[in-house]
């Protein structure tokens, strides 16, 4: 199977966006200056995924998609997935803690776990990550940078509910 990978220029700059061709495996945030020669068994391609992908990233940057509607794959245990999946549920707009995530799952004392899974998450935005906060409501880890984290929940806000700065 081959992989893919595209660069895609965000307002919070650029995004490697990966997939194996029938899924996306993850969209990171990049530096830019990090070195952009493509591994072995790697082309650089858009198949109709990842060219599905840029029109709904672009879309979300817009203010005009709220949510995603793209095949994902990520490799990670039941429970990971779990976590991924329960991400997803959070709506636009929205956050909640890392606590409250824990307790949909159904297992409160799985907060630690959560928050490492969140970390580990490779599919940023469209697996969105960026809507976990503290329980006190402040800005906690997020792999991007917490200045991207913040952009990312004010962008929503502003587009959800016209609220032009939350922190």
């Amino acid at each position: 199977m081959s992989n893919y990978r595209t660069y895609y220029a965000s307002p919070l700059g650029d995004l490697l966006i990966t997939s194996d061709g029938q899924a996306i495996t993850g969209i990171l945030f990049t530096d830019a200056e990090q070195d952009k020669t493509l591994p072995e068994n790697t082309r650089e391609a858009r198949p109709d995924v990842v060219q599905h992908c840029i029109r709904q990233l672009d879309e979300y940057f817009a203010g005009t998609r709220e949510s995603f509607a793209l095949p994902i794959a990520q490799k990670g245990t039941d429970f990971q997935q779990s976590v991924w999946k329960a991400l997803c549920t959070i709506p636009y707009g929205r956050t909640c803690s890392y606590g409250a995530l824990a307790r949909q799952l159904g297992n409160e004392k799985s907060i630690r776990a959560v928050g490492t899974t969140n970390g580990k998450n490779q599919i940023s935005i469209v697996v969105p990550c960026h809507r976990v906060i503290g329980a006190d409501g402040s800005l906690t880890g997020y792999g991007g940078g917490l200045w991207r984290k913040k952009w990312l929940l004010e962008h929503e806000q502003r587009f959800k509910y016209g609220i032009q700065t939350l922190f």
